[in-house]
Order: structure tokens, then C-alpha cells, then sequence
């Protein structure tokens, strides 16, 4: 792939705002991805916004959940299950191992599995099925 078009690749990604894009044609393959140094303005509005209105103890309860979070590898389409008629992956209240799979995750036609970096028990799915998910977004909790 010629350097022309990879500066438009480039402009795309700044024009829509992408965090990743990923592109192949035949044997050419480029992969894309944007770092801030800063979280982006329109990531950072939504969850300061949305505690201050509220009361202060009702919000704090919550954001101050114990456990840690798998985050999304990459920005795609989460799935909870290998088909929409098989039981999801994981259920709250499961023990799960490091390496186990906890969900699907497409991005340009490719299912990717998302793989448990720990073991632990789920306290919470933080998705819905087929639900779009951005790079570095929790999916899933565990206990403490």
C-alpha cells in the first residue's frame, strides 16, 4: 500500500474521530491506532457529567465497586454467546480461569475471542449483547 493512501487512511480516522482502523486489500494489511495523552473531550463529558446532577452518596456507591474490570482489546460489536441460540459464555456468579473465553468480540468481520487475564468469579457483565464497544471500555467484573 502506497503512502497516498495511507495519508487518507490517516485524514479518515482524524475527520470521524476513530480511535482504530484497520484495513486489508489482498496481501496489503495496515493497521491504525490513535493515542492521547489525554482522554479524549467527548469520553471524559459523559462520565462527569452524568454524577454531578445526582446526589453525591447515591453516584460514589457505585464508581466505587471493588474488583477488577476486563477492558475491550479493540473497538467492535460485543457478543455474549458463540450463536444466538447458545448459552452466553459466562453468567454472573461464574468462576472463570485466566485464558477462558468470556465473550466475542467482531471488528471488521473477525470474531475475537476476549480472553479472561485472570481467574476469578464474575460479579458483573457491563454489556449487553451485541452492544458496540470502544478500545479500553469495561466489559466484564470481577468479585474482590
Amino acid at each position: 500500500m502506497d503512502i497516498e493512501k495511507i495519508r487518507t487512511l490517516i485524514d479518515l480516522m482524524e475527520e470521524k474521530e476513530l480511535v482504530n482502523l484497520e484495513v486489508s486489500s489482498g496481501d496489503d494489511y495496515v493497521s491504525l491506532t490513535r493515542h492521547y495523552d489525554q482522554p479524549a473531550p467527548a469520553m471524559m463529558a459523559a462520565p462527569t457529567a452524568a454524577p454531578a446532577p445526582s446526589a453525591p452518596a447515591a453516584d460514589s456507591k457505585p464508581a466505587a465497586k471493588a474488583g477488577s474490570v476486563e477492558t475491550s482489546p479493540m473497538v467492535g460489536v460485543f457478543y455474549a454467546a458463540p450463536t444466538p441460540n447458545d448459552p452466553p459464555f459466562v453468567k454472573v456468579g461464574q468462576k472463570v480461569q485466566a485464558g477462558d473465553t468470556l465473550g466475542i468480540i467482531e471488528a471488521m468481520k473477525i470474531m475475537n475471542p476476549l480472553e479472561a487475564t485472570q481467574s476469578g468469579i464474575i460479579a458483573e457483565i457491563l454489556v449487553d449483547n451485541s452492544e458496540v464497544v470502544q478500545f479500553g471500555q469495561p466489559v466484564i467484573r470481577y468479585k474482590a
